[in-house]
């Protein structure tokens, strides 16, 4: 059985820590023969991605819960079990829980007072007390369990997204070129979707390496750990301007560029050696690479100061063909900072192996 799970990941170790909070607090809940209901569905609510959150979050969503919790008891007292005490518990919740900026309380703000208005008992006193008191229980239950149990690691997955997003880039790239130089005609609604997963992919990372560096505030991390998140925060930064460059390369081959036999061939070589630069773990560059850069680089002048009016008849200084090889030429810079980090941080990174 353990196997079949571990096969189809089907629990994570966020999903693991809400059902141990939503044991631990009915178990409390039950003990003390309190109403389990309010307990756990706030503990399943309250599990964050990090300690961090976790407690920011609690000490927002008790004053919250406090605030449903009497919004239902007045709602009760003038409307009973009516609709519109559910309807108006929820609005005036919601509403005053915004303005007093409590809005990561309001999801358990507005259950709370939802949920206390058909279980009211003859004392409305004591149904508050013991409704806040239930939900108290939730929220410390769980924030206790997201800081000793199973502390997320998100090391694993933001190397596997450094590693995938390397690999989408070189694939962009090369069908890019090989459609610019017409050996192989590409879908625009393909490269787009190429270059969105790209993008996506770079932002979850980013939120990911936020969540890692957050969570190292309240649990041991080594001095290596934290060099391979300074490293991956600058291959982010990097990442940032080859998913501009694809952008921009992009929006240029939709305006049909038309290069010479040479200029194509030159393009489309270059664009290989990138691409193997791009997935290779040290990002090491050849010196074939170096001087066909340099060629490409004398090439943008000449088409600066001959091609352009010569082919349009009038001086625009960026047309498609200036703009596909001064991003190339930024590619490359791109590349070589690359190795540059890589080899700064040789000593401590650890790369993810497919």
């Amino acid at each position: 059985m353990m196997q079949f799970l571990k096969r189809f990941n089907l629990f994570g170790g966020r999903t693991v820590k809400t059902g141990i909070s939503v044991f631990i607090t009915a178990l409390i809940c039950s003990f003390f023969d309190l109403p389990v209901i309010f307990a756990v569905i706030t503990a399943v609510v309250t599990i964050e991605h990090t300690v961090v959150a976790s407690i920011r979050k609690a000490a927002v969503r008790f004053p919250a819960a406090a605030i449903g919790a009497l919004i239902a008891v007045m709602m009760y007292s003038m409307f009973d079990k009516g609709a519109l005490a559910y309807g108006l518990a929820a609005m005036l919740t919601i509403g005053i829980c915004h303005k007093l900026k409590l809005d990561d309380g309001i999801t358990v703000a507005t259950i709370t007072a939802i949920a206390m208005i058909p279980d009211f008992g003859d004392n409305e006193i004591v149904s508050f007390i013991v409704r806040l008191g239930t939900t108290s229980i939730g929220i410390v239950v769980s924030t206790l369990v997201n800081f000793f149990l199973l502390p997320p690691n998100y090391t694993t997955t933001i190397l596997k997204n450094l590693y995938m997003m390397n690999r989408t880039a070189s694939q962009l790239l090369r069908k890019i070129l090989l459609d610019v130089t017409d050996e192989s005609r590409q879908k625009t609604s393909f490269l787009r979707r190429l270059h969105r997963q790209l993008t996506t992919r770079l932002e979850r990372t980013e939120v990911l390496l936020n969540f890692q560096r957050e969570e190292w505030k309240y649990h041991r991390h080594s001095r290596g750990d934290l060099k391979q998140l300074v490293y991956v925060k600058e291959h982010l930064s990097l990442m940032h301007q080859i998913v501009y460059q694809l952008g921009n390369m992009l929006y240029a081959r939709e305006t049909t560029p038309s290069f010479d036999e040479n200029e194509k061939e030159l393009i489309l070589y270059l664009g290989k050696l990138y691409a193997q630069v791009i997935t290779d773990k040290t990002h090491t560059i050849s010196e074939e690479q170096f001087k066909l850069v340099e060629d490409l680089d004398q090439r943008l002048w000449e088409w600066r100061e001959h091609h352009i009016e010569q082919r349009y008849g009038y001086r625009h200084h960026f047309v498609a063909e200036v703009v596909l090889i001064y991003e190339l030429l930024s590619f490359h810079d791109v590349l070589e900072e690359m190795h540059l980090l890589t080899k700064k941080h040789e000593d401590h990174i650890i790369t993810y192996d497919d």
